[in-house]
């Protein structure tokens, strides 16, 4: 071989076929994405400040060092370097899951919660991009079954507080209402002027929230999209039929939903891939949050509803493998 040949053969184009997608831009990272959540979520901590103050601020900050603690712990643990929570996913889960818990939880319920989260709601599947649960709501499901005294109602209506706090939720209440006197107004649930968990009381803070998320396009729209319709859907129909606790737009707007439809069920490792799947995800999210609530003898049903939800996102991939182009791969002749 000559000289010049072996230029050119140095000098060859390297060839590497992966499988898609194949279009990728290097400045979508993951600490990019968890950067923009945690945006997303400043417009809902803003408001959690504003009516629980000193609360919010424990609450949520507890709940984030405890998770970055957590997986440094258990990273460590596993042999592998801590170099990972620098990409921003364990501050996101302890940030989504304090603004999960009533202002009242204590201290070790939020410990508790951000380590059971990071513990077997993350690492033990493997890690970031591996589980199939949302981390933050399988710890925010374990407190509530294991500390079942701070996390029901009366969390929410402790005699020591005053003022907005101190009032029940307006989900609670109105299961509770013997008369429409006590029925929450729309626009006190719209502006946030409710009790409820910390993140779950403004519907405009996690509208603007999660509309900046859709926009930046770390959340896929058609998940809080297709909640919506599932959620009217049942809630409209209960209604014809008489349901005489909360009309529709008060079930959109009151408790968790929002919440839960912008920040939790958008999760890109628990929810499904395609776009068809995703809107059957919504929907399935958004009826089970209303079975749920109207069904069962707990007032709020987000939690369970994407648990469920995850659950069924393994299946939900397999009903939408999208069509290939061209069509299918043709069999082989035997």
């Amino acid at each position: 071989m000559t000289t010049a040949d072996s230029t050119t053969t140095a000098s060859a184009p390297q060839l590497h076929v992966a499988a898609s997608p194949h279009l990728a831009s290097s400045s979508f990272t993951t600490r990019r994405m968890m950067i923009d959540v945690m945006l997303g979520l400043l417009p809902v901590l803003g408001m959690a400040v504003y009516m629980y103050g000193w609360y919010a601020v424990k609450q949520v900050g507890l709940c984030m060092i405890a998770c970055v603690a957590s997986e440094a712990l258990f990273t460590a643990w596993r042999g592998k370097s801590i170099t990972c929570v620098a990409d921003g996913s364990a501050k996101v889960t302890g940030m989504i899951l304090g603004l999960s818990l009533p202002w009242s939880a204590p201290w070790y319920v939020a410990v508790v919660a951000s380590v059971v989260a990071i513990g077997i709601g993350k690492v033990i599947f493997g890690g970031l991009g591996q589980n199939i649960f949302n981390p933050a709501m399988v710890g925010r499901a374990f407190v509530m079954i294991s500390f079942a005294g701070l996390m029901g109602a009366t969390a929410y209506t402790d005699t020591n507080a005053t003022g907005t706090i101190s009032q029940a939720t307006p989900l609670t209440d109105a299961r509770a209402a013997a008369d429409a006197a006590g029925a929450p107004l729309l626009w006190a649930l719209f502006l946030g002027t409710t009790n409820g968990s910390l993140g779950a009381t403004s519907a405009i803070a996690c509208l603007l929230g999660g509309l900046y998320m859709c926009v930046r396009r770390v959340a896929s729209w058609e998940i809080p999209a297709g909640s919506v319709v599932g959620l009217l859907a049942v809630a409209g129909l209960g209604q014809l039929l008489g349901e005489p606790e909360l009309n529709a737009l008060e079930h959109l707007f009151g408790g968790a939903f929002l919440f839960g439809a912008f920040f939790i069920a958008t999760d890109p490792c628990s929810s499904p891939l395609t776009p068809r799947g995703k809107w059957i995800f919504g929907i399935g999210f958004g009826v089970l949050v209303m079975l749920i609530r109207q069904f069962s003898s707990y007032p709020e049903g987000v939690l369970f509803a994407v648990l469920l939800m995850n659950a069924l996102t393994p299946l939900i991939n397999c009903w939408c493998i999208p069509r290939p182009l061209g069509g299918p791969v043709p069999a082989k002749n035997s």
